[in-house]
């Protein structure tokens, strides 16, 4: 069981902190095009900034180990929506390197999904709960 935990815990700091540096990259520099791309797909501007709630909240959730489902499904929730604001039309297309086009993306999102699945392990600050 120790080393589940602990390939928990391996995923809970990596999807979380690359996460958190970029949620701050747009705390630091603001969030850019987001809301004309909100506002191009006929969605109302102020969407836009719910992104600081899957780029700030939710790695915070996941890397302390607190209610890291609820973190996991936000972050699931703002990369789903980043596929579909940003990536819909080349979702299948690869790069020039022979690599996914939406590696990083691909990378959160299934992150995201397996420590939804898994839930925060032994050194998650509240394991003994339904939504650690």
């Amino acid at each position: 069981m120790r080393n589940r935990d602990l390939s928990i815990l391996i995923i809970r700091l990596t999807v979380g902190i690359l996460m958190l540096l970029h949620g701050i990259y747009k705390l630091n520099h603001g969030i850019g095009g987001i809301v004309g791309m909100v506002e191009a797909k006929g969605l109302p501007g102020f969407i836009g900034y719910l992104v600081f709630i899957g780029e700030i909240i939710a790695p915070l959730l996941i890397i302390i180990g607190y209610r890291t489902r609820v973190g996991a499904l936000l972050l699931l929730t703002n990369m789903l929506f980043v596929i579909f604001l940003v990536f819909q039309h080349s979702i299948f297309a690869l790069g020039p390197h022979g690599g996914w086009k939406l590696e990083l993306v691909g990378f959160y999102l299934f992150g995201a999904l397996a420590l939804f699945f898994s839930g925060g392990g032994k050194y998650a600050l509240s394991s003994k709960t339904k939504w650690d």
